[in-house]
């Protein structure tokens, strides 16, 4: 079962899985979102790899894997879940409460965070989550850190029975170092869950002593260890010190190594678990200082923790320091640290690119969809999801874009604002549907919304990585589980019109949203057609044989093509016509639809 102990090159991802086995955990679960999504399939195939029992699940959404991964450290066990930062959103409720509640095995929620924004809808801190809920924090530096935090992690966890987040950011997620890999031990676990609804169903008034619990853990824990600062460059004799915590700590600690004024200057010190702070012992490593520079990101964590209540003075993101917003790159962190020591700061020579907006695959069967539904219901309001089918507003075909499963609630609540004097298409994906879609669309069928719901099924999470969906069997690969069509569950929300079709028989497809619009222009209700066609970069399912097409000689070079229906295959020659790249072209032929001239032909 074991392997031997050896040096790996590891993603951050890859880190964080590793430590998890290595260090007990018997269940995961995971909902896919960058830059976490690595981390559940390297859990399933090093366990598989080494025979190492693990319940390693993909769950529905976030909420679901969070209290499923609870269930276990209920009963004693090891467990993890892992997601995003705005998936650590929709985990919220249970996340505060069982702050409150507690565990009694080892708990830990790794939310990764995307500041930036890389591919996220916002650039919030987990750390401020972390804090609301009164949950301890650890933030490593690099993906060796990641997965050596996670042995600390647990252990404090089941010390004082709670919680514990690891949040690593997108640097660490994707980042790549050589990693010790221990041998996986086989872990001797008799689950055993104590009765006691005074704890695990507490009522409001009891709720109240496990706040004061809760208040007297974290107490405890601020004065540990973990949240001491380390000294890593100078000490005595330097008025300036930076303290740092996460990614950027690495970042200040690589500049102090390749220059000699800044290192001459600057003592710098590393805090590994940024919340919860004691004031008075941070301070007594800090108090020999003049000024502490506070190094973290993306909020102003520590700083609101510390300011006014150490000697030396904070400077940071409050004063204005830092930056508001944004990722802290290398550069960023560097220019800083030659402010705050009164050095010049360094002339970055920038190189500008207009680069390529981004677009659907060519082949993409969300764009023939896109374009189905845009001229089936051209005056129509487009509500639209999270995932890679968002860039159907190159199209014109996506006019809003929330939060996952807001596609169905917006179209319900366009419908109730506009009656029958506007049409509502909304589009969401299949997992995303699965993951929030549902809810709401009972809801609109509850109050009598009427609008068309395209729902892209491509049989797979393409926007993380490919991760299966429920209406798939490797969703649950040992077999016990079920597979759960969308259909099914369209129909147990209530809704009387459900056509399925594929985009790439496009006259087809065309005829079912003009049908799924008149019923819903009839005020029937919603009406809820299923784009069905398999993601052509999924590499699990299987490719159709190749068609090849050309431009005639009737082309006008109008640009419908390339402009109206944005396939990345068309190009414009110098003459102003138009051709097809053949190596990009993936043979799907809706293009011999599109072209109003129609001078698209199979070779």
């Amino acid at each position: 079962m074991s392997a031997e102990r050896e040096q790996r090159i590891f993603m951050g991802n890859e880190a964080l899985a590793r430590g998890l086995l290595e260090n007990g955990c018997t269940m995961a679960a995971s909902y896919p979102g960058t830059p976490s999504s690595e981390i559940m399939g390297a859990v399933q195939s090093m366990a598989a790899a080494e025979n190492y029992y693990i319940h390693a699940e993909w769950s529905i959404n976030e909420k679901t894997a969070y209290e499923t991964a609870l269930a276990h450290a209920y009963c004693g066990g090891r467990a993890a879940v892992s997601m995003k930062q705005v998936g650590l959103n929709s985990a919220a409720d249970p996340f505060l409460s069982s702050a409150y509640i507690g565990v009694k095995g080892g708990f830990l929620v790794i939310a990764a965070d995307d500041p930036g924004p890389h591919s996220s809808q916002t650039e919030q801190d987990s750390r401020l989550m972390a804090m609301l809920a009164k949950v301890p924090v650890l933030d490593p530096s690099s993906p060796r850190e990641a997965k050596d935090l996670i042995g600390p992690a647990f252990a404090l966890s089941e010390e004082h029975q709670l919680p514990v987040m690891v949040r690593p950011t997108t640097r660490v997620c994707h980042a790549r170092q050589n990693v010790t890999c221990n041998p996986l031990e086989s872990v001797d676990f008799e689950p055993g869950f104590d009765r006691n609804p005074g704890r695990w169903a507490a009522t409001p008034k009891f709720r109240f002593i496990l706040h004061q619990q809760l208040n007297a853990k974290l107490k405890e824990i601020s004065g540990s260890e973990l949240a001491r600062p380390e000294k890593f460059e100078g000490g005595r004799g330097k008025s300036l010190a930076v303290l740092a915590s996460g990614v950027v700590w690495a970042h200040a600690a690589e500049a102090l190594s390749q220059d000699p004024e800044l290192a001459e200057r600057l003592a710098l010190f590393k805090i590994r678990m940024p919340y919860p702070l004691d004031p008075a012992v941070v301070g007594r490593s800090l108090d020999e200082f003049e000024k502490v520079l506070l190094l973290e990101e993306t909020s102003p964590v520590m700083e609101m923790q510390l300011a006014g209540l150490i000697g030396p003075e904070i400077v940071g993101r409050r004063n204005g320091f830092w930056p508001d917003a944004g990722e802290w790159s290398p550069d960023v962190v560097y220019d800083g640290l030659r402010r705050f020591a009164g050095l010049e700061a360094p002339t970055v020579p920038t190189a500008s690119s207009p680069g390529r907006r981004p677009t659907l695959c060519a082949g993409c069967s969300h764009r023939a969809a896109f374009f189905a539904l845009k001229e089936a219901m051209p005056d129509a309001v487009y509500p639209s999801d999270i995932g890679c089918y968002t860039l159907g507003m190159n199209m014109g075909a996506v006019d809003t874009v929330l939060c996952m499963g807001a596609a169905v609630s917006m179209a319900a609540g366009f419908s109730h604002t506009y009656g029958d004097k506007k049409p509502v298409g909304a589009t969401i994906g299949d997992s995303t549907f699965f993951h929030s879609g549902i809810p709401p669309l009972i809801n609109a069928v509850s109050h009598g919304a009427c609008f068309v719901l395209v729902i892209l099924d491509n049989a797979t999470t393409a926007m993380t990585g490919h991760q299966p969906t429920p209406a798939l069997e490797r969703f649950e690969p040992s077999g016990r589980g079920k597979v759960t069509p969308i259909e099914d569950a369209v129909k147990a929300c209530g809704v009387d019109f459900i056509k399925i079709g594929d985009p790439y028989d496009y006259e087809a497809f065309l005829e079912l949203v003009k049908e799924a619009a008149g019923f819903a222009s009839s005020g029937k209700g919603p009406a809820v057609v299923i784009s069905r066609h398999p993601c052509l970069m999924d590499r699990t399912q299987p490719r159709p044989e190749k068609r090849t097409y050309r431009v005639t000689d009737d082309c006008t070079g109008c640009g419908v093509c390339q402009e109206d229906f944005g396939c990345p295959a068309w190009v414009e020659k110098e003459d102003g016509l138009m051709e097809i790249l053949p190596y990009l072209c993936t043979g799907c032929g809706v293009c011999t639809h599109v072209c109003p001239a129609d001078a698209v032909e199979e070779v």
